[in-house]
């Protein structure tokens, strides 16, 4: 009996993987496995979570605070200490600041960035994170195909230059998550300036089913003639409950309901969960 009350915090540490393991394998290895995208409830900011369909791992930014490493939690088993790219949108710290604690949790292969540079006095320690994390770095450019297996892709649509001296949000990442018919167009904290940039190169490459909206719900994104040529079905806003910004604005909820645009809310709804079986897309707080 003494013996097992030494022990008693392994024990529970031990059921507690169990638990976990078996849940994690109840919800997902039991269901085909399609492409799952989840956009983080982390208050006012951005995180994103992509598994494809060959169990491919990506987050895109890393919301303002610690709160991404719960939410991680409940979408990856306890045992997957992992993730295979980080995409930092922009060097706001609504977007990067949760990746230093992923960093220290998880090994990351790769670190994706736009190039421009963040003025938070966070930033170099960010900087420094990635450094000690030995991960390759890639800056990203417009053309490049991001392969997640599965036949799933990511496709950056921008920068198509260099953005060293622009804005972040100007300088934010926007790109293309493609699998069979199911597309969504992830656009970080991009501006009208930079949907107006993409307009002008083609529009019909915009085209999505889903719609991240641009800047937490900002007048600043969300252009009538953006949202013209994504036509999306549904519009995902990633936002804090009651914020002090007073996002999303009128403006933009207006653009998105004259289109007919389904809008869900992070700060309203919680975490936003898209599947897709490559033909069929479901999307809610499931």
């Amino acid at each position: 009996m003494e013996r097992v009350r030494r022990h008693i915090r392994w024990y529970l540490v031990l059921a507690l993987f169990i638990a976990n393991a078996f849940i994690y394998y109840a919800v997902f290895a039991e269901k085909p496995q399609g492409l799952t995208v989840v956009f983080f409830d982390i208050g006012q900011g951005d995180s994103i979570f992509i598994e494809s369909p060959a169990g491919n791992q990506v987050l895109i930014d890393g919301g303002p605070n610690a709160k991404v490493l719960q939410e991680l939690g409940k979408v990856m088993p306890l045992y997957d200490r992992t993730i295979d790219m980080l995409i930092l949108t922009n060097p706001d710290q609504d977007h990067f600041a949760g990746f230093l604690d992923v960093l220290k949790q998880y090994e990351i292969a790769t670190v994706m960035e736009p190039g421009t540079v963040g003025k938070s006095q966070m930033y170099p320690e960010f900087e420094k994170e990635v450094t000690a994390e030995g991960a390759t770095r890639v800056l990203a450019r417009r053309g490049q195909v991001v392969d997640l297996g599965g036949e799933a892709y990511l496709k950056i649509l921008f920068p198509d230059l260099d953005v060293s001296t622009e804005t972040p949000n100007n300088g934010s990442i926007v790109m293309r998550l493609v699998y069979g018919e199911t597309e969504v167009l992830l656009t970080g904290d991009a501006t009208q300036k930079v949907e107006n940039h993409l307009l002008a190169i083609d529009p019909t490459e915009l085209k999505s089913d889903v719609l991240k909206v641009g800047h937490h719900g900002s007048r600043t994104s969300t252009g009538a003639g953006f949202i013209a040529a994504v036509a999306p079905e549904y519009a995902v806003i990633s936002l804090g409950k009651d914020n002090r910004y007073g996002h999303p604005h009128q403006e933009t909820l207006d653009t998105l309901s004259k289109f007919g645009v389904r809008i869900f809310r992070t700060g309203e709804e919680g975490t936003i969960i898209m599947r897709s079986d490559g033909v069929q897309t479901e999307i809610g707080n499931f």
